[in-house]
Order: structure tokens, then C-alpha cells, then sequence
């Protein structure tokens, strides 16, 4: 039962009705016996700063961060890990005890669990990462330093420019019109979200297709790329890894990951 000694978290973004991390969340506070609520709340974009600086004052315990608001998330914390400095990026925002927040990036440690999981090391792999918002820099920055060959492109060039300058080693490429010979293709864009059918560019067979999006839980291009003979992967492990790891920072408790999954599902 939620009481007046509850301790609360939540998810900013815009959209975030659609979030799952509600559930996710919700699910690992009770599987863990923890007296803490997790809630989804709807931040029209250019306001993420002032969310994150009115956290203290609400009493908040910690959020996450979605799009559109992982910059301004970062520019509001007072300490920024190591991580998250480097990406000028934030999904996870710890507010401490005397009311200083602390912001980090987990989704680069997040989408190396998840692709693990689905059997994929991506160690020394050609990787093409659509996009250039805060999970494309963590995706990018999380395989550079696994020693994969990355390249990144975005409808706005300078958006790629500016993401190849925060994390040395990647390469800006052209926007794809078709299809690309990389051996792994993670797309970090909302193209597919929703009742969205268009695709970010075309599988290939044999290909690792990596799709961060995961409302819908089967976008157009993951059929597209089982359709195909390619490895299709799904953004809903990602979502749980990130969680789990927010999760620990927020209650020093060890994440009860099958719950997670199983309230993700």
C-alpha cells in the first residue's frame, strides 16, 4: 500500500504514456519488498531541466529520463558520472541525501546486456547506428569501447558530426535510402514507434538488426528482418537492462531482473 512514507520514482519524456517502465519498475519494488512507487510523467519538451531541478524539492528518489529531455537532463544534475559527462547524456538521475542529484547513462551497459542475451557479441563487429540522441551516443560510446567498428548517421548531419566529437572513434556515414553492408544495424530512432510502419533502412540477410523501439514489441523492421533471414532484436531488453541498473543506483538492492522481464512482457 502506498503511504505517506513512499518513496517515489519516475520516468520523464514526451511521449512517456506509452512507457513500460511503469510496469518494470513497479514489479522489481514488489518483488523486493520495497516501499517505493514508480509513475510516468509527461514533460512537454524544453522543460526537462526544470524537472530535473524541482526533483529535490518534490522529494523524489531518482527517475529515468527519456527522449526528449537526456540533454537537459544532464545540464540540470549537479554531478554527472564519468559516463554520462562524456555523452552529455542522462537516463538516470539519483537524487542523494542531502539533495544533490547525480546523473548517469545506463543504456550503453544496457544494450550490451540485451544484444548478449540474444547471442550477440559485438566485439570487433561493423556497426551502423541510426540516430544521434542520447541512446544512439550511449550505444555508440558502449561499442567503441568493445572495440567494434562504428559508424553512425542521422537525417541531420551535424547531429552525427556532433555525436562522432563526443565519442572518439566513430565514424559519420551518409543517411541510409536502402540498406547497408554492416554486420549489425541498431536503429536509435522513434521511426517504427507507435502505428509508424516506415522502416529505417532495408536487412539484409545474415545481418544483426538491433531495434531500440520497443512500442510496438514487433516493429515493421523486425519482420522485416526475420522476413529476410536477418537476426532480428528487439528493444525490450534494453529497457529492462537500463531499468535494472537505474534501479540498483536508486535502492542498493540487487535488481530482481526476472521480474523485470516478466512485468516487461
Amino acid at each position: 500500500m502506498i503511504s505517506g512514507t513512499t518513496s517515489v520514482a519516475a520516468v520523464i519524456g514526451s511521449p512517456v504514456r506509452h512507457s513500460r517502465s511503469p510496469r518494470i519498475h513497479n514489479a522489481a519494488f514488489v518483488a523486493a519488498g520495497l516501499d517505493w512507487v514508480y509513475v510516468a510523467l509527461e514533460v512537454e519538451r524544453g522543460r526537462g531541466f526544470d524537472a530535473v531541478r524541482a526533483l529535490p524539492v518534490l522529494g523524489i528518489g531518482g527517475i529515468n529520463v527519456t527522449m526528449p529531455h537526456k540533454a537537459d537532463a544532464a545540464r540540470a544534475c549537479d554531478n554527472l558520472t564519468e559516463t554520462a559527462a562524456a555523452l552529455g547524456s542522462v537516463n538516470t538521475v539519483v537524487v542523494n541525501a542531502d539533495g544533490s542529484t547525480r546523473g548517469d547513462s545506463t543504456d550503453g551497459e544496457g544494450f550490451v546486456r540485451s544484444v548478449a542475451d540474444a547471442g550477440l557479441d559485438v566485439a570487433g563487429r561493423s556497426v551502423l547506428v541510426l540516430g544521434a540522441g542520447g541512446a544512439a551516443r550511449a550505444v555508440a560510446a558502449a561499442l567503441v569501447a568493445r572495440r567494434a567498428q562504428v559508424r553512425v548517421a542521422a537525417r541531420r548531419h551535424r547531429a552525427a558530426a556532433e555525436l562522432a566529437d563526443r565519442v572518439p572513434g566513430v565514424e559519420v556515414a551518409p543517411w541510409p535510402e536502402k540498406s547497408s553492408d554492416a554486420e549489425v544495424v541498431v536503429n536509435a530512432t522513434p521511426i517504427g514507434m507507435g502505428t509508424d510502419t516506415a522502416m529505417a533502412v532495408q536487412p539484409r540477410s545474415e545481418q544483426w538488426i538491433v531495434d531500440l523501439v520497443y512500442h510496438p514489441v514487433e516493429t515493421a523492421l523486425l519482420a522485416e528482418a526475420r522476413r529476410v533471414g536477418a537476426h532480428p532484436v528487439g528493444g525490450l531488453g534494453m529497457l529492462v537492462h537500463q531499468a535494472a541498473l537505474s534501479f540498483e543506483q536508486w535502492t542498493g538492492v540487487p535488481a530482481p531482473l526476472a521480474a523485470m522481464f516478466e512485468a516487461a512482457g
